[in-house]
C-alpha cells in the first residue's frame, strides 16, 4: 500500500524567474494572495530587518505592477499582506520571497478571490423575497 515517488532535478529549487507578464490584473485573471509573514522570535528585529535588507526584501517586494491591497502589522505574529495579481505573476512573486524574505520570516500563503460583487448581490437578491 505504499506510494512511489518520482522526484526529477527539474523538480527541486528553480534558479530564475520566468519572464512575468505585464498584464494588468482584470476580473477574469486576478487573484488576490494573502501573505503571512511571520517573525523569527528567536533573533531580535534589529537582525531581522539587516538580514532583510541584506536580502533586498524591500528592494524587490511587492514586485512592480501588483497592487497591494493591504499591509498590516500583526502583533505578536510580524506581517499579514494582501495581494491582487494576475495568476500568471503567481510564481513570480514566491520566488521574490523565497529570495528575500526566507530567513527573516516563516511564510504562509492564502490566494484568495474576489467575491464580493457576488455576495452583495446574493444578499441584495435575499432582501427582496
Amino acid at each position: 500500500m505504499g506510494v512511489v515517488l518520482s522526484y526529477s532535478a527539474s523538480a527541486g529549487a528553480q534558479t530564475a524567474p520566468a519572464p512575468a507578464e505585464n498584464a494588468a490584473p482584470t476580473a477574469d485573471n486576478a487573484v488576490m494572495l494573502t501573505i503571512f509573514f511571520k517573525h523569527d522570535q528567536s533573533r531580535p528585529l534589529s537582525e531581522l530587518n539587516a538580514q532583510l535588507e541584506r536580502q533586498g526584501f524591500y528592494k524587490a517586494f511587492p514586485p512592480a505592477g501588483i497592487e497591494v491591497v493591504s499591509w498590516y502589522v500583526m502583533m505578536g505574529i510580524g506581517q499579514v499582506v494582501t495581494l491582487r495579481l494576475p495568476a500568471s505573476r503567481l510564481r513570480e512573486v514566491n520566488r521574490i520571497l523565497e529570495n528575500t524574505a526566507w530567513g527573516s520570516y516563516h511564510t504562509e500563503f492564502y490566494p484568495t478571490y474576489d467575491y464580493k460583487p457576488t455576495g452583495l448581490a446574493s444578499h441584495e437578491k435575499a432582501q427582496t423575497k
